[in-house]
């Protein structure tokens, strides 16, 4: 079962390499993503649902609900 578990690690490192590579393309969406972090070291016991949702919700109101630039 180890090697199971150091496998399924690595997939979701591989994977969330590759989309956070995609989507932070702008200084905004890298800083929301830094203050998301911060906020969720910061504040442990704040749930995961409601980090998203406000990350979310400022992604909206700061960009757009459509990118003005599409790469």
């Amino acid at each position: 079962m180890d090697g199971v578990t150091a496998a399924a690690t690595g997939a979701i490192a591989g994977a969330a390499f590759v989309l956070g590579r995609r989507a932070l393309v702008d200084p905004g969406a890298i800083a929301l993503a830094v203050t998301t972090l911060v906020v969720a070291w910061r504040f442990p016991r704040v749930p995961e649902p409601l980090l998203i949702l406000a990350a979310g919700i400022v992604g909206v109101l700061w960009g757009g609900v459509v990118p003005l630039v599409v790469r």
